[in-house]
């Protein structure tokens, strides 16, 4: 048997879950994920978090999304914009077929509830076991932030995200598996020192391949290589238009060789459907300006609909304010309920 812990034991689980997923036994699952509203949502976000949850939300899947503003000021020293960055998200996820309905969107600030968590969970793990975390290292070192208390305790409060609905899954891909891991111990160690209150949880690892930025890098916002998916088609354009090639006329599909045009063709790829070597082969001695013009026309004929519904939600401002209060609200009581357990597991109700 692998190590619990190993990632040939995260997939087998994540596979058990899926199958149950595809025959309908989607009401022993509750789900958790979330973003930090450090910006704008892109394609990267999209086709790689976004659809898995439109997916799961619509399969009846109990879905639940947090914005996590207050992870914002883990690395970063201003909330400026914050409040904008947050009504877009909610915006993005609307338009891209979250269904408040269906899914409860809520932020970390707006539930003291669930934040308190944090206190007991802090005292189940070491310093150790968090200095160990390779996620937290690599987000230290990307920021080239000074390591805060908060970032360092990033996965505990993660860990409060996923526990307080009792959520049991959360899509990841392989590089957030660490943090899972950190909540499975946590729910774990409480359930054994307490009393069981928490469910075991269980990334559900996601298929979809990392969509590079237009330029083959990772796509990111500093890159000035990522599409916004509240871009207008201009702004596209105009973006598609400016993102650097190479000097050789044919266009092949070679990531390594070549990931500037390798990134505009997976764009295409994933927008159309296509494989991006059948893209590749097409354009041929057409050169970057046929590649980019048919970049430009995928992803404007693949975002079209959700950019009009994002368009309709631009103008109504009230619902996704509604949509928010409504969230947080239902969030709230969730918390109070799952803190309510957790001080009567522990002896302290007085």
């Amino acid at each position: 048997m692998p190590n619990e812990g190993s990632y040939e034991a995260a997939l087998r689980r994540s596979n058990e879950i899926q199958a149950d997923l595809d025959v309908g036994k989607t009401d022993k699952y509750t789900m958790l994920t979330g973003d930090r509203p450090t910006g704008r949502l892109h394609l990267g976000h999209y086709f790689g978090t976004l659809v898995e949850r439109v997916r799961l939300q619509n399969m009846g899947v109990n879905t639940n999304i947090i914005i996590a503003d207050y992870q914002v000021i883990t690395d970063r020293d201003t909330t400026e914009h914050i409040q904008d960055n947050v009504y877009n998200m909610v915006m993005d996820y609307l338009a891209c077929g979250i269904d408040p309905d269906k899914t409860m969107i809520f932020t970390h600030s707006a539930v003291p509830a669930e934040n308190q968590l944090l206190l007991p969970f802090l005292s189940l793990v070491s310093e150790a076991e968090l200095e160990r975390n390779p996620t937290v290292k690599a987000e230290q070192e990307a920021s080239g932030h000074a390591l805060t208390g908060l970032l360092l305790t990033y996965p505990v409060h993660q860990a409060c995200d996923i526990l307080f609905c009792k959520g049991n899954i959360v899509p990841v891909g392989r590089d957030q598996l660490p943090h899972i891991e950190v909540t499975r111990l946590i729910a774990r160690r409480f359930n054994e020192r307490y009393g069981k209150v928490f469910p075991s949880v269980d990334g559900l690892l996601t298929s979809t391949p990392l969509l590079p930025g237009l330029d083959g890098r990772k796509m990111s916002k500093s890159y000035g290589n990522a599409i916004a998916i509240s871009m207008t088609e201009e702004e596209t354009a105009k973006r598609i238009k400016k993102s650097k090639t190479d000097s050789e006329r044919n266009i092949t599909f070679d990531p390594v060789n070549r990931p500037e045009i390798s990134g505009l063709l997976s764009t295409a790829a994933i927008c159309s459907g296509r494989d991006p070597k059948e893209i590749a082969d097409e354009i041929g001695m057409g050169g970057a300006g046929q590649l980019k013009k048919y970049v430009t026309e995928a992803v404007n004929g693949y975002f079209a609909p959700i950019r009009e519904r994002r368009h309709a939600y631009e103008n109504d401002l009230d619902y996704v304010k509604d949509v928010l209060h409504d969230g947080n609200r239902r969030a709230n009581e969730i918390a109070e309920q799952t803190l309510a357990e957790v001080r009567e597991a522990m002896g302290m109700v007085y």
